[in-house]
C-alpha cells in the first residue's frame, strides 16, 4: 500500500469530529400550531319600528360603541338592511345578539313591537365593515 492510497475509516453517526463537535444531525422540534379561535359578527337586522336615536342608544349601551361609531351603524342598517356592530369569539357574539334582543321595544313609537333582530354569523364570511 502506498503513500497516497490510505483508507480513512467512515466516521459513525456518533463519533466525534475532528473539530471536536458530534457527527449525530438533530433536528429543531415542532412547536405545535396554536388554532385561532372563529370569530364571529353580530348583525344587526334593519326594521321600520326603530329609529337612529334607538339604534344609537342600543350601540353604546351594548356594545360599547362611542356616539360616532354609533351612528355610522344606525346608516349602515338603515341604508343596506343590515350592519355589523362588532366581532368576538362565538360565545360573546351570542350573549350580545341576545342583548339586542333584550333591549326591548321603542317606546317613543306606539306602534313598535318589540326589539330588534341581530344574528352572528362567522366573520370571514367577507363583510368589509369595520369590526372590533
Amino acid at each position: 500500500m502506498s503513500d497516497h492510497d490510505q483508507s480513512v475509516p467512515p466516521l459513525d453517526n456518533h463519533a466525534e469530529a475532528p473539530s471536536g463537535a458530534t457527527a449525530t444531525l438533530t433536528l429543531p422540534k415542532r412547536q405545535p400550531r396554536t388554532r385561532q379561535p372563529r370569530l364571529w359578527n353580530v348583525v344587526l337586522l334593519n326594521d321600520d319600528d326603530h329609529s337612529y336615536e334607538y339604534v344609537i342608544e342600543m350601540m353604546q349601551k351594548v356594545f360599547g360603541h362611542p356616539a360616532e361609531r354609533a351612528f355610522q351603524i344606525a346608516k349602515t342598517v338603515d341604508k343596506d338592511g343590515r350592519a355589523v356592530c362588532a366581532t368576538f369569539h362565538k360565545e360573546l357574539a351570542e350573549l350580545k345578539a341576545e342583548l339586542v334582543h333584550g333591549f326591548g321595544k321603542y317606546r317613543r313609537i306606539a306602534s313598535c313591537a318589540g326589539a330588534m333582530s341581530a344574528v352572528i354569523e362567522p366573520a370571514d364570511a367577507g363583510d368589509d365593515d369595520q369590526n372590533e
